[in-house]
């Protein structure tokens, strides 16, 4: 750094000049303070000094503020908090004084963290009371919001003192006198700050008291509960308050339900360490992995709304990305990857390929700032959109290209990726996120995962040897969170009613949700200032024993269009267009949407309003056990023809990243045919989209993947040439993914085939295939290096030696396989002579050899080589 005095260089962390002796300083990134190498947070506005500050010489002068004039007094609109803890005068009677010094050192680097992560300035500690201020130095348009979620957020955290020890605050926002320029005491002055003061004294221990200007600026993102007006000591006319509840929504308001939102319970303790893990992902520039599991409806989602709207509520810039994997369909390949891709490039599901091209690019550019990195990276998105064919390294090169892409959004900021519905996903998504938490270093990257049980029966050893991986497994809620689920959203709502639905719920917060949906839509409860009340008088209650039953009869009060609509939307999929609900129902869209709208507000569907979203202006299922349960009460005829109708709507799109979505569609109306004619047609169009989808798969190196597609398509067939051509593409695949025995034994039942359908093009290639993995697997004898088999084309013994690519022969000549001529020559070639009734077809190259005529198979057989066969 250079001295701004005497222009003399000086190395890093130096408070000196060396040369002159003036005094050189950090400058903070927020408000411009100069601060001593080695703080942590701007002593001016608290704000973190960790990253983001600017390393500075200061003027000699500049020893006692920000500037040399000294203070600078305005009127400022500012929202003034003031906390204090509850219970620990009793709790610094019983222990020694180191350790309440101690304790009350966490404490005040708690509150600091705190009220720094959102975007407020500490203005002083008082004993165990903190007061913070926002709205000064620096103002924002949503100071009030701000800092009620600091309030909500500090009187939780506190907690980890100790059991004894909680902690209330009281938040007031209005015009005060602000010295600019001051370091902490004395900034911020007037009859603000000791009414908030003499609030936070009246609030009750855990809770955040509010004024009227607070509640009317943050009430959009927060839910209040009045608490009428407080007669404050010192004040000669009483305080209307509030009490802040819980966040629910997105700052500004952005991403609110139009309905009543339950509160959020029971899990506090998983909330918190979500929040320390984003905070130390940051702080110690690590990758990391946390994977919640569960049961349906018990919460999991729910835990990560909660996480997004705690990530949007602070200043520190932090990269939200969210994909999921679609229900219809399983394993849809990287389809949760690719949504997140597409709500980075602000790409909505239906922009066209020269609009997704032109954004991508875009979006690299921003991102990526080396062009070497930028020559693979994009053409890597655009495969993983379906726009280009996957490039020659195949599944490696893209999952490198998909890493270093989110890895330099990550050197700007912690980079959150929330991957839902996993228990859906493919095996080559699984694979990824395993490479992205091993391959990442340096960088800020935490990858959340959600997920049913199924998940480890696909991947028992799910997190097992991964870094810095983090387990939440989510239990059935407690008696008395369940207790305070129900009366947080119906208040008054009678005791008996309660006790029936808390038995049969078993701690499944979705059950008491999806109950008093249905008592909403049967009118036994309204809607009054934010949540559910009674209507009438009502003491018991017939609720369904099972969460399906309950759904069930959701959707059987429905008007039976309205039911219809649903059912067609179950075929869709978890999230659908209103022209893909149309071409389905045979509706047209304007009589669509006001259904639509009525389904919303019965809770049944929402509307995807985020901009930020591939899939704003989409409905979607509140929940997928709706659409679960709704699809399972059709019909086999009309499931068929639904989803013979969505397999149409989906391919007429002619998008290649949706070919397992109509193989999907396909396969579905087959398994819902009867037998006969129809379901024969229905089998052909399946193996075709099967096929389709095996190709994508494969072309974005999930293997495994395409193995799958291809052994459903298998199943429906049933013509023996057929079977053997997808027995090829299967090992292939196989083989490319890894599972070699897997792979030798579709090769194996693939000869078979050719055999019984004397294919003998066929079979030099499936034997080609087979003695090229089991030279790979290296299965012949070691020691003698040959090993007797039996000849493919007679019942002769078979010599097989294991050379590149080995080769057989029995003493009728029938079958010969030699090294590629195009192989290095210092491997050895065996010349065996072959009867002149055989020719060489599908090359022009002609054999070199002056002991009689030769062929050679090369590569597996896959891309058509050369063979022999009678004339």
């Amino acid at each position: 750094m250079v001295c701004s005095s005497c222009g003399a260089e000086n190395k890093a962390g130096r408070k000196f000049c060396a040369q002159c002796a003036a005094p050189l300083a950090f400058l903070c990134s927020a408000c411009g303070a100069p601060n001593d190498p080695g703080d942590r947070f701007c002593g001016q506005c608290a704000a973190p000094l960790a990253t983001g500050s600017i390393l500075q010489p200061a003027p000699a002068n500049a020893t006692e503020g920000p500037a040399a004039t000294g203070p600078v007094a305005e009127r400022r609109l500012v929202s003034v908090l003031f906390a204090d803890l509850v219970g620990f005068t009793p709790f610094a009677e019983e222990r020694d004084a180191e350790e309440v010094r101690d304790t009350l050192s966490q404490y005040f680097d708690l509150a600091t963290e705190v009220i720094a992560r959102y975007g407020g300035t500490v203005e002083k500690f008082i004993g165990d009371a903190v007061m913070a201020v926002w709205g000064a130095p620096i103002a924002k348009e949503d100071d009030a919001e701000r800092a009620v979620r600091a309030g909500l957020d500090l009187v939780d955290a506190v907690r980890v003192l100790g059991s004894a020890i909680g902690a209330r605050a009281g938040i007031l926002t209005g015009e005060a006198a602000v010295s600019l320029g001051t370091r902490n005491e004395g900034m911020v002055a007037g009859d603000l700050v000791n009414t908030a003061a003499r609030l936070q004294s009246v609030a009750p221990d855990g809770a955040v008291l509010v004024g009227e200007a607070t509640h009317r600026a943050a009430s959009s993102a927060i839910v209040f509960e009045e608490v009428g007006e407080q007669m404050l000591k010192g004040k000669s006319s009483p305080v209307r308050a509030w009490r802040a509840l819980r966040v629910v929504a997105q700052r500004g308001g952005q991403g609110r339900s139009d309905m009543p939102e339950p509160p959020f319970v029971g899990r506090d303790e998983e909330f918190r360490l979500l929040k320390d893990l984003v905070s130390a992902t940051g702080r110690e520039r690590k990758a990391r992995l946390v994977s919640v599991t569960g049961p349906a409806g018990i919460g999991k989602s729910r835990l990560a709304w909660e996480l997004e709207k705690y990530i949007d509520g602070v200043v520190e810039a932090i990269y939200w990305h969210r994909g999921r994997s679609p229900a219809y369909g399983e394993g849809i390949t990287f389809w949760a990857l690719g949504e997140m891709v597409r709500r980075r490039a602000g790409l909505a599901a239906t922009d066209d390929e020269p609009t997704t091209r032109k954004r991508i690019a875009a979006t690299v550019v921003e991102h990526v700032p080396d062009p070497e990195d930028r020559r693979w990276v994009e053409p890597a998105l655009l495969t993983l959109l379906g726009l280009e064919p996957a490039p020659a390294g195949g599944r490696d090169l893209l999952f490198a290209a998909w890493r270093i892409f989110i890895e330099r959004i990550a050197a700007k900021g912690t980079t959150i990726l929330l991957f839902e519905d996993l228990q859906w996903a493919d095996t080559g998504l699984l694979d990824f996120i395993a490479h992205l938490v091993e391959w990442s270093k340096g960088v800020p990257v935490l990858v959340v995962t959600l997920a049913r049980p199924e998940l480890f029966d696909r991947r028992p050893d799910w997190g097992a040897g991964m870094r810095n991986f983090t387990a939440l497994a989510l239990e059935p809620l407690s008696e008395s969170a369940m207790h305070d689920l129900l009366a947080g959203f119906v208040p008054g709502l009678p005791r008996p009613v309660v006790d029936a639905i808390l038995a049969r719920a078993d701690g499944v917060p979705l059950y008491a949700v999806e109950t008093v949906r249905s008592l909403v839509a049967d009118g036994q409860l309204q809607r009054v200032d934010g949540t559910y009340r009674p209507v009438g008088q009502f003491t018991t209650l017939a609720i369904p024993d099972t969460l399906r039953s309950l759904i069930a009869s959701r959707l059987d009060v429905l008007d039976p269009i309205d039911r219809s609509l649903i059912q067609d939307a179950s075929v869709l999929g978890q999230s659908f267009t209103l022209d893909g609900l149309a071409a389905l129902s045979g509706k047209d869209e304007a009589s669509l949407e006001p259904r639509l709208r009525g389904l919303v507000r019965t809770e049944i569907l929402q509307l995807e309003a985020d901009q930020r979203s591939p899939e704003r202006g989409q409905y979607r299922f509140v929940q997928s056990l709706i659409r679960e349960v709704a699809h399972g009460t059709l019909a086999k005829r009309d499931r068929r023809a639904r989803h013979l109708a969505a397999a149409k709507y989906f391919g007429a799109l002619g998008e290649d990243e949706l070919a397992a979505v109509v193989a999907t569609h396909y396969l579905a109306a087959y398994h819902a045919s009867a037998s006969g004619p129809a379901a024969a047609s229905v089998a052909v169009q399946a193996r075709t989209a099967l096929r389709g989808a095996a190709d994508r798969a494969a072309t974005l190196g999930a293997h495994q993947q395409a193995v799958a597609y291809l052994k459903q398509a298998l199943d429906l067939a049933s013509d023996p040439a057929e079977k053997a051509d997808l027995l090829m593409r299967a090992a292939v695949s196989a083989d490319a993914g890894g599972s070699y025995a897997l792979a030798e034994e579709f090769v194996r039942q693939a000869i078979g085939a050719y055999q019984a359908v004397d294919d003998q093009a066929g079979l030099a290639r499936a034997s080609a295939l087979l003695g090229q993995f089991s030279w790979m697997a290296g299965s012949m004898d070691r020691q003698s290096m040959c090993s007797r088999g039996r000849c493919v084309s007679c019942p002769s013994p078979v010599l097989m030696s294991r050379r590149p690519f080995s080769w057989r022969t029995c003493h009728e000549r029938s079958f010969v396989i030699t090294k590629h001529p195009n192989a290095p020559s210092t491997l050895p070639t065996e010349r065996l002579p072959l009867p002149s009734a055989w020719t060489l077809t599908g090359s022009s190259q002609k054999p070199s050899s002056t002991k009689g005529p030769r062929f050679w198979i090369w590569g597996g057989g896959v891309r058509g080589p050369p063979f022999w066969r009678p004339r």
